[in-house]
């Protein structure tokens, strides 16, 4: 039961950092512009992904 639980944290906090990678940081990251239909298509692997993209996003933030 404990790694249910622990599986459902990493989805839900996997979906906050998607969501917010796929609305505000993918253009920061890739330096493009994302269609309405790429940024859904980004959304599942962003989700699964979400610790390597999230420190891809912030990489960013140092760069700049």
């Amino acid at each position: 039961m404990i790694v249910l639980y622990a599986f459902a944290l990493y989805l839900a906090i996997g979906l906050v950092v998607a969501i917010a990678f796929v609305t505000i940081g993918a253009t920061q990251v890739m330096h493009a512009s994302f269609t309405v239909g790429a940024r859904i298509l980004l959304l599942p692997g962003a989700t699964v992904f979400w610790p390597y993209v999230l420190g891809r996003w912030l990489k960013s933030y140092r760069t700049l």
